[in-house]
């Protein structure tokens, strides 16, 4: 029988593991047999109800996640057996974003990848990229996507300067992909071992932003006193002070995430005075996403794994992420039979 996580109430506890039946895919549509599925922040903010309180439920999380094609419905011409990876907004296909494209990304409102089966239109998927495993894969959709649409959006290219926060996925992602692109790079974190492993990936410079708060006047210093071309913004409200310092007059800075909070005193007069563009980047299309694959198949890239949960211990890879200790994703998979 199929098996889904669900949650009826929001917090961690009410996070369940139900039978259910059976989907067929309708006109257009593919049954996926997932095969692995990966945690964003976005996703344990979803689940502790912090992030669409009115989201419906009983609710499936999850967004990202790669499967194989079990079934298909009239229309589809796809094989079963095909490894394909569902994209995040699965009513954005291409062009810019619309209000409805909101309204169809997996992992709330719409059911999430957190499930053995799901049925979703054959359109709205794209083709794993080749000499990835199924872990690498699942961690795509959502963190992969976005830290290239962020890249592009800030207009990146060979020997440009970009600096990104963290360690996460995102910023893992976009530390590969600038360097991949040709792009000089500095990344932030707390944690000396973990800018270690940043800078075994590429990064030029690192800072622990404990060790020095004001670690956007650093790295300004280090791109030449002027500033990086680029900031990959996934802090918020707390970090996006020092970002605007790091960043030169007329760059960009891509605002993605909250890790470190949503609302707060932003300092929109040195974004003004400075002519910082600040750019939102929710993801991406599936243009964007098959932009992607072409460029982590023609590079080599390997998507950094922090740690494997099996499906049935999902809960416990929610609570990894929670802790802040992980370097790259959290992926949870599934047993090829489920």
């Amino acid at each position: 029988m199929p098996k889904r996580w669900h949650l009826s109430e929001f917090g961690l506890a009410h996070l369940a593991c139900v039978e259910v039946d059976p989907v067929p895919p309708g006109p257009g549509e593919v049954r996926l047999r997932m095969r692995a599925v990966s945690l964003n922040y976005r996703d344990l903010l979803m689940v502790r109800g912090h992030y669409d309180p009115r989201v419906p439920r009983p609710l499936v999380p999850c967004s990202d996640g790669v499967g194989v094609v079990e079934a298909v419905g009239p229309g589809v011409e796809a094989r079963p057996g095909e490894r394909r990876i569902p994209i995040f907004a699965q009513g954005w296909l291409a062009g810019p974003p619309r209000a409805e494209h909101l309204r169809t990304t997996l992992g709330g409102p719409l059911p999430g990848t957190l499930q053995t089966h799901l049925v979703v239109p054959y359109a709205a998927t794209v083709p794993a990229p080749t000499g990835l495993s199924d872990a690498e894969a699942a961690t795509l959709p959502c963190a992969g996507v976005t830290a290239w649409h962020a890249l592009e959006a800030c207009g990146v290219t060979a020997g440009s300067t970009v600096a990104t926060l963290g360690t996460g996925g995102v910023s893992i992602f976009a530390l590969q992909l600038a360097r991949a692109m040709g792009a000089r790079v500095a990344i932030t974190s707390s944690s000396p071992a973990k800018l270690d492993r940043a800078r075994a990936l590429g990064a030029e410079h690192t800072v622990d932003y404990r060790a020095t708060p004001d670690w956007g006047r650093e790295i300004a210093r280090w791109a030449g006193d002027s500033g990086v071309d680029a900031v990959i913004e996934v802090g918020g409200a707390g970090t996006i002070g020092e970002s605007l310092r790091a960043v030169r007059v007329g760059g960009t800075l891509a605002l993605i995430g909250v890790l470190d909070g949503g609302a707060g005193d932003v300092p929109l007069v040195k974004a003004l005075m400075r002519s910082v563009r600040i750019q939102g980047v929710l993801v991406g299309s599936r243009d964007h996403f098959e932009a992607l694959s072409k460029v982590v198949t023609s590079s080599g890239i390997r998507p950094v794994v922090d740690r494997v949960f099996p499906f049935d211990e999902a809960p416990m890879a929610f609570e990894h992420l929670a802790s802040g200790a992980h370097f790259g994703k959290v992926v949870v998979t599934l047993p090829e039979d489920a």
